[in-house]
């Protein structure tokens, strides 16, 4: 069995260890995916917190059905979409957002144990910024797709699932938005200050 799922049964007995061990281990892939969808930390933060309450809420009716870790991410999907429409915001709309988030604030999402120098520092907030701006004017199944692309715990078939369709449709959004997402950062990648990293030697999941 699913371990996750072994431990989503210990708290529908009642075991609240086993329910913060859930949480230890998913709150930081469920931030960063929601940060992705959002690009608000205090809002993605708050959204986590109600993925996680509606996961203990719903404790008592969990069967196992599929891999925890499919069942959390399609909550996560389902309040990211929902916000998005409550916003009623159009997902190009990032730059005002993008420059009043303190850049310290936000997740890092690839740490490199280096500790870069100053001008680094400053080139790759900028790149960061950049990135998720070309993000946010993807459309919102091509942007989830990216987004949990990014997350070691979900494999494509998972992917497809959280996303409502099917395996070659969930490839495809995958490739659609990393293809748009080239084609949107090339000029900037062109300056020189970066290298267009080279796609064939990226892992087969990475998405960015």
């Amino acid at each position: 069995m699913d371990p996750d799922a072994a431990l989503m049964l210990r708290v529908k007995d009642g075991d609240l260890q086993a329910f913060e061990a859930l949480v230890q281990k998913y709150q930081h892939p469920i931030v960063n995916v929601s940060y992705r969808m959002l690009h608000d930390l205090d809002e993605a933060e708050d959204l986590a917190q109600n993925v996680f309450l509606r996961v203990f809420q719903s404790a008592g009716r969990y069967k196992v059905s599929a891999k925890f870790s499919t069942w959390i991410f399609t909550i996560a999907r389902h309040l990211c979409l929902n916000e998005i429409r409550r916003r009623g915001r159009h997902p190009a709309q990032s730059l005002e957002s993008s420059q009043s988030q303190d850049p310290e604030q936000a997740p890092r999402q690839y740490p490199d144990g280096k500790t870069p120098s100053p001008p680094q520092a400053f080139l790759h907030r900028e790149l960061e910024q950049k990135i998720q701006q070309a993000l946010e004017s993807l459309p919102g199944k091509q942007r989830l797709a990216l987004a949990l692309c990014q997350q070691d715990e979900l494999s494509y078939e998972q992917i497809a699932r959280v996303l409502g369709c099917s395996l070659p449709a969930a490839k495809s959004l995958i490739h659609r938005g990393r293809e748009t997402l080239k084609e949107k950062l090339k000029p900037y990648l062109r300056t020189g200050a970066w290298e267009e990293p080279e796609t064939e030697t990226l892992p087969a999941k990475r998405c960015l």
